[in-house]
């Protein structure tokens, strides 16, 4: 990397400009990930907090299950208990309301409704024991303005509150966690049924069989996300985002090294003239890329790092791996991509030319 080396000190302001570049979308690609993540986990914490290998979900007759609208009766969780390899069943009702704290106004809280004996969960071990009780995520304590022992009122009936927890939401409205007898009388307060929403099933039983016997489905927590309607339209947007920044960088950095490349196509040819390889000159060119890579995506991951700790207070904003390295990684692999374009000028450069067989 000999010509690499030199030609970077040479051209010190083209390089810094490409590395600012480079790092300006750096910090969009990683601040939006990052925005996404804490967003998701704002809508979705809570399902994936659920006990369970599975969860059961009504299905409609158009084939797509929805939390808003999935009520499981009484005989399918029994159909589902007594299914061979199930070794537990837990009905969780899930709807949205008001709760109003001693602190606050009314607050649009998510009601689930589940029993304090369910297997430990993020969701779970908000369950009180009693019916005139329940549980705070801690974003609900904060907008309600109560702690352990105060009292909140949801549907017209106080409650006090046995237990604060972690910060755990859905649809991006804190929780508050009933027991099912209490969350029944809430839901039928609201319009509902006071059926079950969604099972937490756990074992290894036959998933399809059963489902099918059902009329329910049975998805692993995380592929289960799809039945919330504002989870797939938000990801989809952020997402759809996010992969036009990505090919954004790749135009970006292949057009610069490519009108670079260009402009060395003589030194090029000349090189080759003097005996330099087709794969030492691809090995310099591709190197070339990497550090003005390197230095742009390092520079603009810590400008994320530092505006994500800035912003962590006022926006639901996740720092993490997912939402650093790997849009970083992914970001360098479509950079080398893009100028790997560029190659095309060194592994066709014609010797003769650095020599004036054109003159």
């Amino acid at each position: 990397m000999f010509v690499a080396w030199r030609d970077l000190r040479f051209a010190r302001g083209r390089f810094a400009l490409i590395s600012a570049v480079v790092a300006l979308i750096t910090v969009l690609v990683g601040f939006l990930a990052g925005l996404t993540g804490g967003l998701a986990s704002q809508n979705v914490s809570a399902v994936l907090g659920l006990p369970g290998d599975r969860l059961v979900l009504e299905l409609p007759a158009d084939g797509q299950p929805s939390f808003a609208d999935s009520s499981v009766g009484e005989r399918t969780v029994d159909r589902w208990r007594e299914t061979p390899g199930v070794t537990g069943v837990t009905p969780v009702g899930v709807t949205q309301g008001r709760a109003t704290g001693t602190g606050s106004g009314p607050v649009a809280v998510a009601l689930l409704g589940l029993p304090h004996d369910a297997p430990a969960g993020a969701v779970s071990d908000l369950a009180p024991a009693a019916d005139d009780e329940v549980g705070l995520s801690s974003g609900a304590a904060s907008d309600l303005g109560v702690t352990k022992g105060d009292d909140v009122t949801v549907g017209g009936t106080t409650y006090r509150v046995a237990s604060v927890g972690g910060d755990v939401w859905y649809s991006h409205t804190p929780v508050v966690a009933l027991s099912p007898k209490a969350w029944a009388a809430a839901d039928r307060g609201l319009g509902g049924d006071g059926e079950a929403t969604v099972l937490a099933v756990s074992g290894s039983p036959d998933w399809e069989a059963t489902a099918a016997a059902t009329g329910t489905s049975a998805a692993s927590p995380l592929r289960s996300l799809t039945a919330l309607e504002t989870f797939r339209s938000e990801v989809g947007s952020l997402g759809l985002m996010i992969a036009m920044l990505f090919g954004v960088s790749a135009l970006v950095v292949g057009a610069f090294f490519t009108v670079w490349t260009m402009q060395r196509a003589g030194d090029i040819a000349v090189l080759k003239a003097l005996g330099a390889s087709t794969r030492s000159l691809v090995r310099d060119a591709l190197g070339q890329a990497l550090v003005v890579l390197v230095v742009g995506i390092g520079v603009g991951l810590a400008l994320v790092v530092g505006l994500g700790l800035l912003a962590g207070g006022a926006l639901p904003f996740v720092l993490s791996p997912l939402t650093t390295v790997v849009p970083g990684l992914a970001m360098a692999a479509l950079g080398l991509s893009g100028a790997a374009v560029t190659l095309r000028t060194v592994t066709k450069a014609d010797p003769l030319t650095a020599l004036g067989s054109n003159r």
